[in-house]
């Protein structure tokens, strides 16, 4: 695997320093900041390629409460996963942080294995949510009624997130919360993975190779999901079916601190806050209708 990027922002040297020596046989290069406004002024350097931070909540001068709003209302970086280290862990703290757009929540101290997990499942999620997508020109958007396409891997997936973001206004933002939806077609819905399942493949690192067995399985190998995107007047619609038994998807329209340092449960909500304007779950959750707002 290609060395990853890793920024890490934390005021006292000695976390910076167990942080590095925790991630020492990672296949990661790590760039280490105490000042939160020095590694901001990094981020805004033209070769700020990272694929994963990771900041401390309570800094002086930037905290990480506002350097992770900052990034996440920034298309340059509102893909990237941010992993979320404080001591501040009441229920309250924890839901400002997701608000804010957190992605996953370590509370210090933590043992090695609990950061190693954490960061591996960032980095494998990150790897579907796609940064390089084509310009918005690259279709005759304007020109679109409907499409509709049948998907069944994590492949197909990685394929057609490009073509159908690049008819949104702003690809780079709809892009990972559509990876997402998409996804939960596949894994929870097709393959009936459970939440509690795919958390623990991905602290295991196992979570793709489960997906291709399943995929083998005879109950299994027919099974696809269909999007389909359709232009209504000023916005695209996309809709999501699979042919799974659904799920309580109500719970997930919003962030749950209770889920907050679990590697997985925040996509829809993610999805919904960034990414569309709109998302609604059908019937029994085996169909999912999200829609952006298109651009004069």
């Amino acid at each position: 695997m290609d060395r990853e990027r890793i920024l890490v922002v934390d005021d006292e040297t000695l976390n910076l320093f167990i942080i590095k020596e925790f991630l020492a046989d990672e296949p990661a290069e790590l760039e280490l900041f105490s000042d939160p406004l020095a590694a901001w002024e990094r981020l805004n350097m033209p070769d700020s390629a990272f694929s994963l931070l990771i900041i401390d909540r309570m800094m002086p001068g930037l905290d990480g409460l506002e350097l992770l709003r900052r990034l996440k209302h920034d298309p340059r970086y509102s893909n990237i996963p941010v992993i979320m280290q404080t001591a501040a862990s009441s229920p309250e703290q924890v839901a400002e942080g997701l608000q804010a757009g957190a992605y996953y929540y370590l509370t210090k101290p933590y043992e090695p294995e609990a950061l190693l997990s954490i960061v591996r499942a960032a980095l494998e999620e990150k790897r579907y949510r796609l940064s390089e997508l084509p310009a918005p020109q690259a279709l005759a958007k304007d020109l679109v009624c409907r499409l509709e396409y049948r998907f069944s891997t994590l492949d197909d997936i990685n394929k057609l997130v490009p073509v159908l973001v690049a008819m949104c206004s702003q690809p780079d933002l709809v892009a990972p919360g559509l990876a997402d939806l998409m996804l939960n077609a596949i894994e929870h819905g097709n393959l009936g993975i459970s939440y509690q399942e795919k958390s623990r493949l991905k602290l295991s690192g196992s979570w793709e190779s489960e997906i291709t067995r399943r995929l083998r399985l005879p109950e299994f190998t027919g099974r696809f999901a269909m999007i389909t995107v359709e232009r209504d007047g000023a916005r695209l619609v996309f809709t999501i079916r699979d042919q799974g038994e659904g799920f309580d998807w109500a719970k997930y329209l919003n962030f749950d601190p209770d889920r907050a340092f679990d590697p997985n449960g925040r996509g829809i909500a993610m999805a919904k806050m960034l990414s569309f304007q709109t998302l609604e779950y059908r019937g029994r959750g085996n169909e999912v209708v999200a829609s952006v707002t298109l651009s004069a």
